[in-house]
């Protein structure tokens, strides 16, 4: 298959792009002398993690068990499971361990700790688990001076399990976009993550790993010292968000939809494509950054960016290309039906989520299939 016999709408990867990319993570992190621990929530996909492993990762961050399920399935064992464990889900943690998975997993709590130890008395499992710090205020975490980390470690520890070290994500940074503020953001996690390490040490507690990461700080950070392992997941295709955060340029991004003009509304400046929020997604992540992108950056069909054309709004099936500002009265004849164009997206995970597959195209114009892990 090639280009031109894809159906609309598709979710095309740029293949010489996205190895750009996992060259240029890998390089950097090499460089800094800590282990790279990809986070593959967001491509879900075997030939791309394949990739990412080939360049010198080691091991692999998931975001569902289901993809811990999957990614075992296909040979690769070394898993952190990086959203904080409850107790029903540790049957399905405990079968994949019992299968020869190394699964890491994490906690924020006391009572999630006395679960796992509970659960792991009960079947004389002695699981290996992460402590979760709250490095930014973002989403989940102990806070590296909170008593609580060393209660949390103290009940695992006691309890028979293994304490395999603390794990932090600086969701925040996606919130900056200069150089010194993502610097500051970067050192900032790293910071509180060696302290919290040091903590438990001084406790008398093992703390082996202090693994850290996001695509702006692992891009961002100018040493890593006392951490041992990064991790890091929308680098590989990256995307609008990541371009208004500033560590990467649109022709950087490797995944974007196909999509077909089928319609247009001249006097509101509208072309009507086949794409809508079904193959985009609803995430305008883009909103609340110096350059909204509506629901993505407008391409040519080989994937060049059209200047000041972006998908404005979205339907489920049908999406609105418009430029941004003046309408385009001549847009029927810029862009006539049967057009075919691709859109950026603001958060590729979001959109890879939307599509069963990716179609990888090589820079010979080949397309192969690649498909991407479900559920949960």
């Amino acid at each position: 298959m090639n280009l031109a016999a894809l159906s609309t709408p598709a979710a095309l990867v740029d293949v010489a792009r996205m190895n750009r990319n996992i060259a240029r993570m890998q390089q950097r992190l090499d460089a800094l002398g800590v282990r790279f621990r990809p986070h593959v929530k967001t491509t879900k996909c075997e030939q791309i993690v394949r990739a990412q492993i080939a360049a010198g990762a080691q091991g692999i961050t998931v975001s569902t068990l289901k993809e811990a399920e999957q990614f075992f399935d296909k040979g690769i064992s070394d898993i952190v499971y990086a959203v904080g464990m409850v107790a029903g889900k540790l049957p399905q943690a405990f079968l994949l361990r019992r299968r020869g998975c190394d699964l890491k997993i994490i906690v924020d709590s006391v009572q999630s700790a006395e679960s796992i130890v509970a659960f792991g008395r009960e079947h004389r499992e002695a699981f290996e688990v992460w402590i979760e710090l709250d490095v930014d205020g973002h989403r989940s975490g102990i806070d590296p001076e909170d008593e609580r980390l060393i209660a949390v470690g103290r009940t695992l520890v006691d309890g028979g399990m293994k304490l395999g070290g603390v794990l932090a994500h600086a969701g925040s940074s996606y919130e900056y976009n200069t150089r010194e503020a993502l610097v500051r953001i970067a050192e900032q996690e790293r910071a509180s993550a060696v302290r919290g390490a040091e903590r438990l040490r001084a406790a008398g507690l093992p703390c082996p790993v202090v693994s850290i990461g996001s695509t702006p700080t692992a891009l961002s950070a100018e040493h890593l010292e006392g951490v041992t392992e990064v991790r890091a997941g929308v680098y590989v295709m990256f995307d609008l968000v990541m371009h208004n955060v500033g560590v990467c340029d649109t022709s950087d991004i490797a995944l974007s939809v196909l999509t077909t003009v089928i319609g247009h509304q001249e006097e509101k400046g509208w072309a009507i494509v086949d794409a809508g929020w079904m193959a985009m997604s609803r995430d305008r992540g883009t909103l609340r950054q110096q350059h909204d992108c509506g629901y993505g950056l407008v391409c040519t069909e080989a994937g060049d960016v059209l200047g000041d054309y972006i998908m404005s709004s979205a339907n489920q099936e049908h999406g609105i290309v418009a430029r941004i500002g003046a309408a385009d009265k001549s847009i029927a004849e810029r862009f006539p039906i049967g057009t075919r164009l691709r859109i950026l997206p603001n958060h590729a995970c979001a959109t890879g989520a939307q599509h069963p597959e990716y179609h990888a195209l090589s820079e010979d114009g080949a397309l192969e299939t690649w498909p991407r892990f479900y559920g949960w």
